[in-house]
C-alpha cells in the first residue's frame, strides 16, 4: 500500500484505554482532510464504547505529536478555489473535530512527542491531560503564515495560561519549551530523556484513570468543563447528565461498599 492510500490514523483498544495515533510520520503528522474524516470516527467510537475508560491521542514517529494543517494541501486548495477556513470546523470534512467535542466524556491524555504546532498544540490544548517529552516545542505559528489559530488556540491558551503570556505567543508564533509549557501548567509532567520513560508516564496516569470509577471520572470532567465560566451558585445548581448517571449507577454503592470491606472496588459502569 502506498504512503498516500494508507489510513492516517491508528486505532487500538486494550484494558480500557484507546490508543489513537496520528500515522503521517513522513510529514510530521501533518493533518489533510482525510486524516480529520478518519479521526471523527475514531471519537464517534470512543464516546459509544463504554468499555473505553481512557484515551491517549500521539503522533507517529520520534520527531513530532504533530505540525498541525497539512499546508501543501491548503495550498492546493487555494489554488482550486476552495474557499478559506476560519474558526471552527462545521461544515468540514471531520466535523466536529476534537477540539469541538465539547460533550466528550472520556478522558484524552495527550502524549507529545516532539513538535506540537499549530493544530497539533491546538490539539493538545483540548485534551485534558498532556504528557510530553523532554524535547517537545509547542507554538501557534498562524500569524507567521497569514493564518489565525482556528482550531481554538486562539480561545484556549487565552484561557489556559495568564493573558499577556498568551498574547506573546499567539501574536509572534514564538516556541514554547517542554520546561516553560510545565512551568505554566499546560502540560502535567516532562518525560526525561532516558528512553521509555514518557510512555511509562503516560501509562502511569491510564493506570490511575482505568482504576477510577468511569462514571465518576466522566461525571467530574463534564461538571468541571461546563462549570469553568459559570459563577459557583449557578454551578451548584445546573444539571450535570454523568452526574445523575452516577448517582443513581451500581458503581456508587460498589466504591463505599469496598471501602468498607477493605477491598479493591470492581467497576462496573453501570
Amino acid at each position: 500500500m502506498s504512503t498516500a492510500d494508507r489510513p492516517r490514523v491508528r486505532y487500538e483498544k486494550k484494558d480500557h484505554v484507546a490508543r489513537v495515533t496520528l500515522d503521517r510520520p513522513e510529514v510530521l503528522n501533518a493533518m489533510d482532510l482525510r486524516t480529520h474524516e478518519e479521526l471523527a470516527g475514531v471519537w464517534d467510537d470512543v464516546e459509544a464504547d463504554d468499555d473505553i475508560r481512557a484515551v491517549v491521542l500521539t503522533g507517529a514517529g520520534e520527531r513530532a505529536f504533530s505540525v498541525g494543517q497539512d499546508l501543501k494541501e491548503r495550498s492546493r486548495l487555494d489554488a482550486a478555489g476552495v474557499p478559506r477556513t476560519t474558526f471552527g470546523s462545521r461544515g468540514l470534512p471531520g466535523w466536529p473535530r476534537l477540539t469541538e467535542r465539547f460533550t466528550l466524556s472520556k478522558p484524552v491524555v495527550a502524549r507529545v512527542n516532539g513538535y506540537a504546532l499549530g493544530g497539533g498544540f491546538e490539539l493538545a490544548l483540548a485534551c485534558d491531560l498532556v504528557i510530553a517529552s523532554h524535547d517537545a516545542v509547542f507554538a501557534l505559528p498562524e500569524a507567521r503564515l497569514g493564518l489565525v489559530p482556528g482550531a481554538g488556540g486562539a480561545f484556549r491558551l487565552a484561557r489556559q495560561l495568564p493573558l499577556k503570556t498568551a498574547m506573546g505567543y499567539l501574536l509572534t508564533g514564538r516556541t514554547m519549551d517542554a520546561a516553560t509549557a510545565l512551568h505554566f501548567g499546560l502540560v502535567n509532567e516532562v518525560a526525561d530523556a532516558e528512553e521509555g520513560d514518557l510512555d511509562r508516564r503516560v501509562a502511569a496516569w491510564t493506570d490511575d484513570l482505568v482504576r477510577s470509577a468511569p462514571l465518576s471520572v466522566r461525571a467530574i470532567k463534564e461538571a468541571v468543563m461546563r462549570s469553568l465560566d459559570q459563577p459557583l451558585e449557578e454551578a451548584f445548581a445546573t444539571r450535570y447528565v454523568w452526574e445523575e448517571r452516577r448517582m443513581h449507577s451500581e458503581d456508587a454503592v460498589e466504591g463505599p461498599r469496598a471501602f468498607a470491606e477493605k477491598r479493591a472496588p470492581v467497576w462496573s459502569g453501570r
